[in-house]
Formats: C-alpha cells, sequence, structure tokens
C-alpha cells in the first residue's frame, strides 16, 4: 500500500521537479488533510511549485480524507468518485478538485 508521508515528502515533489510545466497548467493552492496522516499544502501559483507539511493561509480547494482512503487512491484500489459520492471524500472546489487527477495520476 502506497504511504501518505511518504508521497507529500518524495513522491508528489519528484513529479513536481520533472514535470515543471505542471505548476503553471494548474494554477492553484490545494491543501490536504489526511486524517490520521496529517496536513499538507502543495502551492502550484508560484515556480514548479512546493509542497509544504502544514496548513496553508488561503488555500483554493481544501481536501479532506482518511489516511486509508488517500492511500488507496494512490495505489488503485479506491475511486475518487467513488469516494467523494458517498461523502469519504470531501472537498471545498470541485473545479479545482478536478484538476487533482493531474497530479496524482
Amino acid at each position: 500500500m502506497a504511504d501518505t508521508a511518504s508521497f507529500f515528502a518524495n513522491n508528489l515533489p519528484k513529479k513536481l521537479a520533472e514535470n515543471p510545466d505542471l505548476a503553471s497548467d494548474i494554477n492553484a493552492i490545494y491543501q490536504f488533510d489526511v486524517d490520521g496522516a496529517g496536513s499538507w499544502a502543495i502551492d502550484l501559483t508560484d515556480g514548479s511549485g512546493t509542497v509544504t507539511e502544514g496548513a496553508h493561509a488561503a488555500p483554493g480547494c481544501v481536501v479532506s480524507i482518511t489516511k486509508d482512503d488517500f492511500e488507496g487512491l494512490l495505489d488503485g484500489s479506491k475511486n475518487a468518485m467513488t469516494l467523494f459520492i458517498t461523502g469519504k471524500l470531501k472537498v471545498s472546489d470541485a473545479g479545482l478538485a478536478m484538476q487533482l487527477q493531474k497530479l496524482l495520476g
């Protein structure tokens, strides 16, 4: 199973570094509140993007999910739409949340 902390500390920063246009394509700030793991902010509004642990003062989209469900999304054993419909995945801006496929896919 995928590891949430490793995703935010290693996998996502590596993906942003390898795909410098990804940040400018999305151009938003996300906050992930992962129950059982912590919070991370992804700022895609400046440069090639940054990932920091903790909350952001003004995110464009807040994503709330449990650690188990998030790790299921990462390893492909769970479906984002199913989690959203069943209330296990909550987002504050559905339009920005749709852009997350570029980051998580």
